[in-house]
């Protein structure tokens, strides 16, 4: 009756775009701290999707739109998300915007490049420049430090984009997470949660 998957394979993803779509709509109402907490449970939808996948009977084709559904919805949670963030942030000073452009455009390129090599890299055991997805741990933090010394400098944000931007795509080797890092980022996001609700 519908094209796509809709089995148990891919229900983490679908639930971290929910989360994207909610962060948008509390961007929209001025909300940036709410929109920060959805896009930290768009990261751990995005760090366990994978987990969940593999422990699941997959046909190839199911397979195939598991890495097309989770690279698409990276486009938007941990891409799009942060730009309408940073368009809220940079509203007083709109030239900063090229932040946001330079963001965007590194962390499409390294997603195309990845998706490029996907099938000739093997297990991949460390990651190649920064993993966009790092964006729903670094953006909330730097969200949370605000608060609670607060502090607010939109030059510091935009520079953060900029690091970010060009993070995305420089050829240097990031040790990619395994074991106990999972625990130690899910114990991260809830705490900064709680921050940021708190201090909200």
């Amino acid at each position: 009756m519908f094209i796509g998957k809709y089995n148990k394979s891919v229900i983490v993803t679908y639930i971290g775009v929910i989360f994207g779509v909610l962060g948008t709509m509390f961007v929209m109402s001025n909300n940036l701290s709410y929109a920060m907490i959805c896009l930290i449970f768009a990261g751990i939808c995005d760090l366990f999707d994978g987990k969940v996948a593999r422990m699941c009977k997959r046909t190839e084709e199911e397979k195939e739109f598991g890495i097309q559904i989770d690279s698409l919805a990276d486009v938007f949670l941990f891409l799009g998300l942060p730009a309408f963030m940073g368009a809220k942030l940079f509203a007083e000073k709109k030239f900063l915007g090229v932040a946001i452009v330079l963001y965007v455009l590194g962390g499409i390129i390294r997603l195309a490049w990845f998706n490029l090599i996907a099938d000739t890299e093997g297990p991949v055991k460390h990651y190649t420049g920064l993993p966009v997805t790092s964006a729903a741990l670094i953006l909330p933090l730097i969200h949370t430090l605000g608060l609670l010394f607060n502090f607010f400098n939109v030059y510091l944000w935009a520079a953060i984009y900029l690091s970010m931007a060009i993070l995305f795509i420089l050829n240097i080797k990031i040790p990619k997470p395994k074991g106990i890092w999972y625990a130690i980022f899910s114990i991260m996001a809830v705490a900064v949660t709680a921050i940021i609700i708190m201090w909200s």
